[in-house]
């Protein structure tokens, strides 16, 4: 079994993503009327078989706009929730589908991929990424 230190498995208790997680920083100011900006944020999850305790740090960055055309202005605190519900509900469908001969390393790919996707259909633009936008600091998680 794989633990990505989001769901309950094993009989053990795992934190799950919380919106305090993503501290998002603006990376790129909004200066016009209608869609721009950019935020992002960084964490570092620790990931670990629960059959083998193999552990891997999944690092990954989470970016978004200040607005879209679509949703409009979306504060931080709206961007931190959809983050961690996005972030956790991935978490679910991946630890979902790991056998017990899942790697973190594999099972840490596969998060962010299934990550991005999520967040992106939830507001069009957004992006989990295997870099940290130089300007956030990292946030330590399942440590």
């Amino acid at each position: 079994m794989l633990a990505l230190v989001l769901p309950t498995l094993a009989g053990c208790t795992f934190n799950r993503l919380q919106p305090g997680h993503f501290q998002f920083v603006t990376v790129i100011e909004k200066t016009e009327p209608g869609a721009g900006g950019w935020r992002a944020a960084c964490i570092h999850a620790r990931m670990t078989n629960m059959t083998t305790y193999d552990s891997f740090v999944c690092k990954f960055g989470v970016g978004m706009p200040l607005e879209t055309g679509e949703v409009g202005s979306i504060s931080t605190v709206l961007a931190q929730r959809i983050a961690a519900d996005c972030g956790n509900q991935a978490a679910d469908i991946v630890i979902d589908s790991a056998t017990a001969a899942t790697t973190p390393g594999l099972a840490c790919q596969e998060f962010k991929d299934t990550f991005d996707m999520i967040l992106n259909r939830a507001v069009l633009g957004s992006r989990v990424t295997t870099l940290c936008d130089k300007k956030t600091k990292p946030v330590k998680f399942g440590f």
